[in-house]
């Protein structure tokens, strides 16, 4: 089956659940993640049990059986690739240059803090790398 049809279906079931038992589905993930479609569609059963809706069974079982035969790779969170992403592209940055930027008189390459009207350090103020904002 394909994803445009899961999609679909995910949609149908996105909107009889709303209208019948209140709950919002993320239609989406409902068609590209297996776990979060097994729990709506356990949701769906039981709610359609207990309130006598046999058109939200029987779409959950449609939904179960265009589950069962995935056409493409299981979806990973946006969250989760970027921090993916972050670590390798750390990983290569810290192979390529030491850890503590430090010039080479031995003091850090970041300005301190600029003093406030009151003449007291602000942590928060903007640093300066070699003059350039």
């Amino acid at each position: 089956m394909s994803s445009n049809e899961k999609l679909a279906i995910a949609a149908h079931l996105h909107v009889l659940m709303r209208r019948k038992t209140g709950r919002v589905t993320d239609t989406e993930w409902l068609a590209s993640n297996p776990a979060y479609a097994a729990e709506i569609i356990r949701l769906a059963h039981h709610k359609a049990a207990e309130g006598g809706h046999d058109d939200l069974g029987q779409l959950a079982d449609r939904l179960e059986a265009a589950m069962a035969f995935p056409d493409a790779p299981v979806y990973r969170p946006l969250a989760q690739r970027l921090a993916d992403a972050a670590k390798e592209h750390h990983a290569r940055a810290q192979g390529a240059r030491p850890a503590l930027a430090v010039a080479p008189s031995g003091n850090s390459v970041f300005g301190d803090s600029q003093p406030g009207a009151d003449g007291a350090q602000r942590p928060n103020a903007p640093r300066y790398i070699k003059g350039l904002r």
